[in-house]
């Protein structure tokens, strides 16, 4: 670590110590000889950033370009600088500058003053406005893809298919990659600029040369002005040579995808993957060599070397398509094609329409809907000791853009809506002062609540509404569905990862229980039982120490149930009691209570209360008389009764009244006081069945 510190500082005082020496050549006078080394350097820095763009196996890997271009930019304009003045004090501007305005364009100013426009017109209009334009679309897209693909990061993680340390490098090279592209948008402004400062630098040195030439070294005017426009157009097409190869990088590096390899063997793989295209185009240059009034050697040549190239990649290609199929036909005799991933199905999938994509994009406001589904897992395993999988969040073009699906094992269980960009407020009763805004139900209990925009929340607030931001309405109808459901939710091999948790600090009552008294399975239909109930099954040692005291002597699934609440006594009232430690239940009148019990009919599967219609419907009026007058009193109604009706009575009101608790005698011993507040009273209830 210590060293790659040290490496890392060195390489920092490097790339500081190179812009001070920038700056001092734009500011200091500079040998001729120097000068010959650095527009020589100008040139190998723009050849290795070529190659470099040409070789690189993926964009993001040479993400250090923008800034590489920067520097390169302003190196080469601080050489033009110092050969500027260099060429107007001593009208010289060394080897370098004078080969390019002699040798390259033959002495002719005039044509040296063309073949610069040229540079600078290919450089200016053609490479640097196309990859300008290349740049500001990926930018673009990029972004716009950001939210898409951390989603697809984050459902990734919530199913377990990667972990936290893959889902953190996945995020950062989304990050990245939109950095990178943003980069390169503003650095094609470099390379722009920099053709139009070439432009006024040649114009200004021309101009210049000629009145100092004239004034100041008694030149005559045409020789001034051959003299210093040669120097001038010498020391342009020096440093536009290396601007138009930096720019050709800059644009190779933004056309290139990810993936895409090195551009060479990308080229030679896609430009002749369809051979018949080189044959044919190579039979055509031969043709036109034969046509009167048209060289014949170059026409006929590549003709020939094409028709070759195309010859050579067909039979490449016939040799790699019977490899190929040889391959596919050995994989087809040595293993059946696997179709497991297709049955597959997630315990708990949330899809959500186009529209609440933002909900789980984190970087905008209001995009925690993930973060919440996190803190419904951890709710869910406080308070029902449940371990929910890991939630699929993904999206469904099928679904309206504002709507949400719960689906548990593939199908659906729950549904909502939202209105993005407004607040869910929960109206507070009766005689609650109506708000602006769109009128709805709350999907969770179907509490009348409307949608309102936030600069309305205070009064809200004040009016007594609740008032919940759209992610939470979600999270808080995820987390209901999965107490609703939550005994369909534990497996065997969730039960299996229980016990071996258990099993690690208390090793002797899952061995005495598992699997000599009862098997997995039959440790997991009591949890479904108690979680049914909303019974939470945390405390499993409990649990296990009571089924493992009464399995020897019975293996009837509504005993062992009702023991095992017995055990979780304590757990079980605390939900119910009020500030004061007090207990208000529903009682039931001892003669009718009598009357249930002899109700009670053993069948398959366990007994069950056994009522004709009109009795039926005799008891749960009464039964729903007496839970709202109780409501009166207490905000969560329970009935009491004995141990042995508990689980029958509880069955039998499960449907018409499934918010109402059914607790037995022995469960509420260790409750503190216990306040009868309401009575369950129906004449003639029992008849002969």
């Amino acid at each position: 670590m210590a060293e790659k510190k040290q490496r890392s500082g060195g390489s920092d005082l490097a790339v500081a110590a190179t812009v001070l020496l920038i700056l001092a050549i734009m500011i200091l006078p500079v040998q001729t000889w120097i000068l010959d080394g650095l527009l020589v350097l100008n040139l190998a820095i723009a050849l290795v950033v070529l190659l470099v763009t040409v070789y690189i196996q993926q964009p993001l890997r040479f993400n250090v370009f923008p800034s590489l271009l920067l520097l390169a930019t302003l190196f080469r304009l601080a050489v033009n600088v110092a050969s500027t003045r260099t060429i107007l004090l001593q009208g010289y501007g060394g080897r370098v500058i004078e080969a390019f305005g002699n040798f390259v364009v033959g002495g002719n100013y005039a044509v040296g003053i063309i073949a610069f426009l040229i540079l600078t017109i290919i450089q200016f209009v053609v490479i640097t406005k196309g990859a300008g334009r290349i740049a500001e679309v990926a930018a673009r897209f990029t972004l716009d893809a950001m939210p898409g693909r951390q989603m697809a990061i984050d459902a990734d993680l919530n199913a377990g298919l990667i972990d936290e340390h893959q889902a953190r490098s996945r995020r950062a090279d989304i990050e990245r990659q939109a950095d990178f592209y943003g980069a390169m948008d503003g650095a094609s402004k470099f390379v722009r600029g920099d053709a139009v400062a070439a432009l006024i630098i040649v114009a200004i040195n021309i101009v210049g040369g000629f009145v100092v030439g004239v004034l100041q070294h008694g030149m005559s005017m045409g020789e001034a002005l051959r003299t210093y426009t040669l120097l001038t157009v010498g020391d342009g097409l020096v440093a536009q040579i290396p601007a138009l190869i930096i720019s050709t990088a800059s644009g190779i590096l933004i056309t290139r995808s990810e993936g895409q390899g090195s551009l060479g063997l990308a080229l030679g793989g896609q430009l002749f993957r369809e051979p018949k295209a080189a044959i044919v185009a190579g039979a055509i240059l031969a043709l036109l060599g034969l046509a009167p009034g048209l060289p014949a050697v170059p026409f006929i040549l590549l003709g020939g070397v094409t028709f070759a190239a195309g010859m050579a990649a067909r039979r490449g290609h016939t040799r790699d398509d019977l490899v190929e199929a040889d391959a596919v036909k050995a994989r087809s005799a040595s293993a059946p094609e696997k179709v497991e991933k297709l049955i597959d199905v997630d315990p708990l999938e949330l899809e959500i329409g186009f529209g609440l994509i933002p909900l789980v994009d984190e970087t905008r406001d209001g995009g925690d809907l993930l973060r919440r589904i996190t803190l419904v897992r951890r709710q869910c395993a406080t308070e029902l000791g449940l371990v929910v999988p890991a939630v699929r969040v993904r999206d469904n073009i099928r679904l309206p853009q504002d709507g949400y699906v719960i689906l548990l094992k593939g199908i659906e269980v729950a549904r909502g809506a939202i209105i993005l960009g407004h607040e869910l407020a929960m109206s507070p009763g009766a005689g609650a002062i109506p708000l602006e805004g769109v009128e709805t139900k709350e999907p969770v209990f179907g509490l009348a609540a409307t949608w309102i925009r936030p600069e309305q929340h205070g009064e809200a607030e004040v009016a007594g509404y609740t008032v919940v931001e759209p992610s939470a309405v979600i999270a808080t109808h995820l987390a209901e569905t999965v107490k609703t459901h939550a005994d369909e939710i534990l497996g065997r091999q969730e039960v299996q990862s229980l016990l071996d948790q258990v099993k690690q600090r208390n090793p002797a009552v899952v061995e005495e229980l598992v699997p000599g008294q009862l098997t997995v399975g039959g440790v997991q239909k009591v949890l479904q039982r108690l979680l049914r109930e909303r019974v939470s099954i945390r405390d499993m040692v409990s649990i296990l120490e009571s089924l493992a005291d009464h399995a020897p002597a019975t293996k009837d699934l509504d005993t062992l149930v009702e023991k095992a609440r017995e055990s979780l006594g304590r757990a079980i009232t605390q939900q119910y009691r009020d500030e004061r430690g007090n207990l208000s239940v529903i009682s039931i009148e001892p003669a009718l209570e009598q009357e249930l019990v002899q109700s009670v009919k053993p069948g398959e599967g366990g007994g069950r209360l056994v009522q004709l219609p009109d009795a039926a419907r005799r008891l749960l009026e009464s039964v729903s008389q007496a839970v709202h007058a109780s409501l009166t009193q207490t905000a969560q109604p329970v009935i009491l009764c004995s141990p042995y009706l508990r689980p029958y009575l509880r069955a039998f009101l499960e449907r018409a009244l499934p918010h109402v608790a059914v607790l037995s005698y022995a469960e509420v011993i260790a409750a503190g006081t216990v306040r009868t507040v309401a009575s369950v009273r129906m004449e003639h209830a029992h008849q002969e069945v």
